[in-house]
């Protein structure tokens, strides 16, 4: 299937001209292209054009999770019928395993992961090994590792009608699958069998697929929904690919086993030679605890760093990643567009990834808690990386030095995007003092009084503070004061943050404060004024990158305007401000020339998020879908026969279910109360 477009917009501005030399470039084998593109100026438009030009899969990463959502959702607008997927880490909370010789204390790996996230991340590979028209939005978890594509693939089962199997052995194949077999209600990567059908929940998407089988073969496909048991549809075929990324076969498994021997055995003999008894012991202890698990169930905690021997990788060879899941030439070249966003942040933080993993892992190989072999459990190096991509274009307000330096002739070109296609033009700036009045709090209170100037014209406010207390305190601080505000900030969990940025664009409050989390990439075109609390405080958050970074938040509103509140002009303010003005200089004299009036971008407001919703939720928004009609009809007998339903699933201690109805009885008696509110 080809990308396709769906969109009445055309482009405008700079975005003909930059799509024109993007494509040409790419189709010309340019390896390295930069987007520069002022924000509001519609970067994630033009590299759609691009995508629907060239046709080929794409990868866009993004800096942090919360971006990486706002540009699927982007994309997903765009092309509503291809593949648009969400990859990034799906861990709520992860804790690396570490050691700290200098206290002797060691810190063993805590994880928490989000099912629903990794249901997205299986739906992204199995999307990219069955059709061409995927699109990838990822964060930098894309260059950490993933099981090998090949097997992942080859193990993969065809399902159709007269599919030759006996009940008793497809159910053998699903658990090589990795699939787990369970009476209860199923969740992805689970499945159950009553009678001559097996249900089955892939780990992509949350339907059921029912299969009949009829003597040795499948009869009958039944596509289900999971919650409401409606057949959506008959297909005569689907995929079925492993719960796990990470698939050994039971030969491999048992070589790897003998390898990670061979490893433990060379080791201890180093240890000994060098007189570390004490380390010797240790990782003799650890890791025969740990093969006498994997040898009993086929894994144990820590198992990725045994992946070297799992994977027959060499010592020092790259993992598989994300990237080598996407198509390649048939002489093994990257056959994809990769767009790197917020290239400035992006590209360091690519950069920094290995260094900062080998460090830990060097520590735990040293004193003993792993073999060797765990560095090699590891993200690219950038090298390896930049020779995985496909041909990139990098986009950016401010790209850096790297950037700059590929993107030259003759393997590169920068195409500039200053002209917004609505005519808004770079806000205006301000300086103020921070002490104003001989008081530090100065700042704090002139922005309390613009703020609620602006709210009270139906705006919004953006302020960002240099530390993550700052912000919290400072959130406390207008509360009190009477302004609806919320921070958020990097501590804030993945889908919290994005919740939150959508109740600000839907005006649930008006004031948003953050640190660094705020800068790039974040669409808020309700944001009418931007406050920079302590701008002259030199540094990274207050370099010129970042400040001009933070101006670009107001500039997707007509009215947008940027208070920088500082006691003396740094160089990075200078240069900042500077390059805004001549920003704005060019964008007025072409709004003069082609007679156009500003308008403040208008957007759907959306969210991601809405995908990564709980299964508890989905279940209880469906049962009140099919119990509303009744509720209006006989509202008190339809609340009693639920809270004897609650009772019931108590009773056989259900709490699950109890906790779905509770949660609809909640709802139904919230309806009841609005509709007579004097009860």
């Amino acid at each position: 299937m080809k990308f396709e477009l769906a969109t009445d917009k055309q482009p405008a501005g700079d975005q003909p001209k930059a799509i024109t030399s993007l494509v040409g470039g790419f189709r010309g084998g340019e390896k390295h292209q930069t987007l520069l593109g002022v924000t509001g100026s519609g970067k994630t438009f033009t590299a759609a054009n691009v995508i629907a030009e060239v046709q080929k899969p794409t990868l866009v990463i993004a800096h942090n999770k919360t971006l990486a959502a706002q540009l699927a959702q982007e994309y997903r607008d765009f092309f509503p019928n291809n593949a648009v997927h969400y990859f990034v880490s799906y861990y709520d909370y992860y804790q690396p395993e570490a050691y700290m010789p200098t206290s002797d204390t060691y810190i063993e790996k805590e994880a928490q992961i989000n099912a629903e996230i990794d249901r997205l991340r299986h739906a992204s590979t199995q999307a990219l090994l069955t059709r061409q028209d995927v699109i990838i939005v990822a964060s930098v978890s894309c260059i950490y590792g993933l099981g090998s594509p090949a097997e992942y693939e080859r193990v993969h089962k065809k399902i159709e009608q007269g599919y030759t199997a006996t009940r008793a052995g497809f159910i053998r194949d699903l658990v090589g699958l990795y699939f787990e077999r369970t009476n209860a209600d199923l969740t992805p990567g689970h499945f159950r069998a009553i009678g001559n059908t097996i249900e089955i929940m892939p780990t992509n998407e949350r339907v059921i697929y029912r299969l009949q089988f009829a003597g040795d073969s499948v009869s009958a496909i039944t596509k289900i929904d999971a919650v409401t048991r409606e057949i959506i549809a008959e297909p005569d075929v689907f995929y079925l690919f492993p719960a796990k990324h990470f698939v050994t076969p039971d030969e491999e498994r048992k070589v790897a086993i003998e390898d990670i021997k061979q490893e433990l055995e060379t080791q201890l003999k180093q240890f000994k030679k060098e007189g570390k008894l004490l380390e010797a012991e240790r990782l003799k202890r650890r890791t025969e605890h740990d093969l006498a698990l994997i040898r009993e169930v086929g894994y144990c905690n820590g198992i990725e760093n045994y992946s070297r021997h799992f994977d027959r990788r060499k010592p020092g060879e790259a993992p598989y990643t994300l990237l080598s899941y996407f198509p390649h030439t048939k002489d093994g070249r990257p056959d994809f567009l990769t767009v790197i966003d917020e290239s400035h942040v992006t590209i360091p933080q690519l950069n920094a990834m290995y260094a900062g993993d080998r460090s830990r892992k060097n520590t735990l190989v040293e004193f003993g808690f792993r073999l060797p072999s765990a560095v090699d459990n590891r993200p690219l190096q950038f090298t390896e990386f930049t020779e995985r991509v496909g041909q990139c274009i990098y986009t950016s307000a401010t790209p850096g030095k790297y950037e700059f330096e590929q993107s030259v002739a003759p393997n590169g070109r920068v195409a500039e995007q200053i002209i917004r296609p609505t005519g808004l033009v770079d806000p205006q700036i301000e300086l103020r003092p921070v002490t104003q009045k001989g008081s530090y709090e100065g700042q704090v209170k002139d922005f309390i009084a613009d703020a609620v100037a602006t709210i009270e014209r139906g705006a919004r406010v953006l302020t960002t503070t240099l530390t993550k207390k700052m912000a919290e305190d400072l959130t406390d601080f207008l509360t009190e004061k009477g302004i609806k505000t919320k921070y958020i900030h990097s501590d804030v969990d993945t889908i919290e943050r994005i919740e939150t940025l959508t109740e600000f664009r839907k005006g649930d409050f008006d004031c948003l404060v953050g640190v660094n989390l705020l800068r790039e990439g974040l669409d808020l075109p309700e944001v009418e004024l931007v406050a920079i609390l302590d701008a002259d405080k030199e540094g990274f958050l207050r370099s010129e990158t970042a400040l001009i970074q933070t101006i670009g938040r107001a500039a997707r509103n007509v009215n947008g305007r940027v208070v920088l509140y500082a006691d003396e002009v740094t160089k990075a303010l200078k240069a900042a401000t500077e390059e805004t003005e001549r920003r704005r200089a060019l964008q007025l004299a072409y709004n003069e020339e082609h007679n156009i009036t500003p308008q403040t971008i208008k957007k759907e407001i959306r969210s991601i998020a809405d995908q990564l919703r709980s299964e508890h939720d989905e279940t209880v928004d469906s049962l009140l879908k099919v119990d509303m009609e009744l509720f209006k009809k006989r509202p008190k007998a339809t609340l009693r026969e639920k809270r004897a339903q609650m009772g019931e699933a108590v009773a056989r201690l259900d709490f699950e279910t109890a906790a779905i109805i509770r949660d609809e009885i909640r709802y139904l008696e919230e309806s009841l109360q609005k509709k007579n509110p004097q009860k």
